[in-house]
């Protein structure tokens, strides 16, 4: 059902701190043209934690709505507090999102049945659910269990694994039949290898061509050819992650000229010994 490569699309803005919704509409037809199969908007790439609630709608309706079908969106809906994640869902879904990724609820870190529940209670509202496990940015890892548990609900679909574990990934492919989406760019290719089915990037937000082919090769079952786009971009892969994401993401589409180099607080712009080295990497990967 989601299969594919997905892009964890930014949101720009403007250098007085708005949403930009023209660059955001020219970022979503640079994807469509890019191969990508789909769009994640408002989730941590897009600096979901700094829009308001009427942005983070805002933002969902626009992906949507200059997508017209011709890609599917999942839309970030997911929040620590349950009724803040059904209200966003509920949105997403009458406007038309074809999923909902729903990251571990953060900083309050429930048990196994607070997950279960608080899961459950998403997906009852009838669109299909990406479970998100990023231990790293929630505190709270989604156990093999509750995935199991969850992966019975008949909308709780696939979960994208960002916990760096290639061995979750094949506990999952073994032991229940949610699709596995890789979360990290540099292990798309090995997650694949054991039977995820796809990737919610980083890096295709700049390069979604090359990240679109690496992953249909790999579906194809072309390893060769999808190996040989791994290699050619893994360093680019590392390097979008040098600082905090979204910063080295945003910081490579404004040196393409596709953005504002714009970001609201606490998250700023990088350091001049950073920048330096990402845009070396860019120019490497023939990028710049």
């Amino acid at each position: 059902m989601l299969q594919g490569a997905y892009t964890a699309i930014v949101t720009p803005f403007t250098r007085s701190g708005e949403v930009d919704v023209e660059r955001f509409k020219d970022l979503i037809e640079f994807q469509i043209e890019g191969g990508i199969d789909g769009l994640v908007p408002v989730g941590t790439t897009g600096e979901s934690p700094t829009l308001d609630y009427v942005e983070h709608e805002k933002v969902i309706e626009c992906a949507i709505e200059t997508a017209r079908k011709r890609v599917k969106i999942i839309a970030g809906t997911g929040a620590n507090s349950t009724a803040e994640a059904l209200e966003l869902t509920k949105h997403a879904r009458d406007a038309g999102a074809d999923a909902t990724l729903q990251v571990t609820p953060y900083y309050n870190k429930p048990n196994a049945l607070g997950l279960v529940r608080h899961f459950s209670a998403v997906a009852d509202l009838g669109l299909p659910v990406v479970l998100y496990n990023v231990p790293g940015r929630t505190g709270k890892e989604i156990p093999i269990d509750v995935a199991i548990e969850l992966s019975k609900h008949p909308k709780v679909v696939a979960i994208k694994e960002a916990a760096g574990s290639v061995d979750r990934v094949s506990q999952l492919v073994t032991r229940c039949d949610l699709e596995v989406l890789s979360g990290d760019d540099s292990l798309t290719l090995p997650m694949m290898a054991v039977g995820a089915v796809g990737v919610i990037s980083v890096a295709s937000n700049i390069i979604p061509r090359a990240v679109a082919d690496l992953v249909h090769h790999a579906l194809a079952g072309r390893w060769a050819e999808a190996r040989a786009l791994h290699l050619k971009y893994y360093q680019l892969f590392a390097d979008l992650f040098i600082d905090t994401n979204p910063i080295p993401v945003k910081t490579a589409l404004a040196l393409m000229g596709r953005i504002e180099d714009a970001y609201r607080l606490p998250l700023c712009e990088m350091s001049e010994g950073l920048k330096k080295r990402l845009e070396a990497t860019l120019r490497a990967a023939n990028v710049l």
